[in-house]
């Protein structure tokens, strides 16, 4: 299929975009990287009388760090994550879990805020964002406004946006003395979407936890922050700790089901994906014993 027709403008800058969004109202869609919005309008599932093309836009681009915040432009393309030596420092877990993102020819095109605020639940980096405790910069005609990521995703690609507004960067505490991160997704091949995936960020004390943030995704309508990650901090994890809190998950756990897997397989691989990540944070491969490949 086509898309159907649609009129076509460039924003120079935000204040242009943010203009010509409130010119065109709910006529009008961004375009970013595009990597999510021209499947849909090919396939009719989108059918804008305008594009708005914030592509050029250089002030939305980039990665810089500011004090003890990293901070990452909307239109910074997967790619320049993959290989920022910013991001490497101060948020290596954006760099482990970009590598799993789609495939090169998608990531050398789409950006990381046209990916959040398509809001997939099965994408990784809404479930970096909340496992990061990342800060989410939009700006309207109205002003600046600065959503906790874990108050941004609202349900199956739907966030808190308001009709006019952008999201214009990203923005994540550095990291921090003694911190680790894990991520693993299951998918039935590479560059598919993941049927499961945990993105964690920890600080770890000793052969404790002193944090721990577990992003889920795959498992909802929306990337999941695991409040059974309490039952894992400041204390020994034993292996009965673990199966308490693989308890606690599996009580928050609400997966669909679809042509990738059955709920109930998303619920063991979800319990699956947190032993495997205590076990590595920790170096306790014994945690790990019996968990899928």
């Amino acid at each position: 299929m086509k898309a159907a027709a649609f009129s076509y403008t460039r924003a120079s800058s935000v204040t242009d975009a943010l203009n010509l969004l409130a010119q065109y109202g709910d006529d009008a869609k961004v375009l970013s990287g595009g990597q999510s919005l021209m499947p849909a309008l090919n396939l009719r599932l989108s059918s804008p009388a305008w594009i708005v093309d914030i592509g050029a836009i250089p002030e939305l681009r980039g990665v810089s760090v500011a004090g003890q915040i990293l901070r990452i432009g909307a239109l910074t393309r997967h790619v320049d994550i993959l290989k920022s030596s910013e991001i490497a420092q101060h948020a290596p877990l954006l760099n482990e879990a970009m590598a799993h993102v789609a495939h090169p020819a998608i990531r050398n095109k789409g950006t990381l805020g046209g990916n959040l605020a398509h809001a997939d639940p099965a994408s990784e980096m809404p479930a970096c964002a909340i496992a990061l405790d990342a800060t989410i910069v939009v700006q309207g005609q109205s002003g600046e406004r600065r959503i906790p990521a874990t108050d941004f995703f609202t349900g199956i690609y739907e966030t808190v946006l308001a009709p006019g507004e952008l999201l214009v960067a990203v923005e994540l505490p550095v990291k921090r003395p003694h911190s680790a991160h894990f991520f693993h997704e299951y998918a039935r091949r590479k560059g598919d979407y993941a049927m499961v995936g945990l993105a964690a960020a920890a600080v770890l004390d000793g052969d404790q936890f002193a944090e721990l943030r577990l992003g889920f995704f795959a498992v909802g309508e929306k990337p999941l922050l695991a409040t059974a990650s309490k039952h894992l901090i400041g204390k020994p994890v034993t292996a009965a700790v673990l199966a308490e809190a693989q308890s606690a998950l599996d009580d928050e756990l609400d997966p669909q089901e679809d042509q990738q897997a059955t709920a109930g397989m998303r619920r063991y691989l979800a319990r699956q994906l947190m032993a495997r990540c205590v076990a590595d944070l920790l170096g306790r491969p014994e945690l790990n014993a019996g968990t899928a490949a």
